[in-house]
């Protein structure tokens, strides 16, 4: 949907990074008008809700630099190069995790922080999980403690603020809509 479009005059590149870059464009407001747009452009991401035999959550609690802070998560991880969704959500979810899949599902795709950023996240369904032998490494700048919990235990983790990021909220009330 192109309502209340803002073209694209100028691009400027600030920042190229490991993950992330960042440009400022200059752009044309539906009143005619220019203005300035900082914006993140990120590869994309993926994130698994993973649901165990006894229906179960899986989770993971990694420290987040950017907020100072352990918060609790669903498995995820960013796509590399030419990488398929699918096949990143294995990934993180073997690695994240040390489960498998018989079943994943694609669930929907959404923006993440569209104010300032293009990251998108593709959202996927695990179920009929199985244990890997030999647990996929994880990053080694990654540190991550893995939990299971009951869809109770983990709205009470949303109210205590323990689970804090949209994608993780979302995977919850998923799973209440779906039980």
């Amino acid at each position: 949907m192109k309502k209340f479009e803002e073209k694209s005059l100028r691009s400027k590149s600030i920042y190229e990074g490991k993950i992330i870059s960042l440009k400022v464009d200059d752009v044309l407001l539906p009143n005619g008008k220019e203005s300035k747009r900082e914006i993140v452009n990120h590869p994309g991401a993926v994130a698994i809700i993973a649901i165990t035999a006894e229906g179960k959550l899986v989770l993971v609690e990694q420290y987040r630099k950017a907020i100072e802070r352990s918060i609790i998560e669903i498995p995820a991880g960013k796509l590399e190069p030419g990488e398929k969704p699918e096949l990143t959500a294995r990934r993180e979810l073997e690695e994240e995790t040390g489960y498998g899949c018989h079943e994943l599902g694609y669930l929907q795709t959404f923006a993440t922080s569209p104010g300032f950023a293009d990251e998108v996240i593709h959202l996927f369904v695990a179920k009929d999980l199985y244990k890997i032998e030999e647990k996929a490494d994880l990053d080694e700048d990654e540190f991550v403690e893995l939990l299971e919990v009951t869809l109770e235990e983990a709205e009470e983790m949303v109210k205590e603020q323990r689970i804090f990021d949209a994608k993780t909220a979302f995977a919850v009330l998923w799973m209440k809509a779906n039980q």
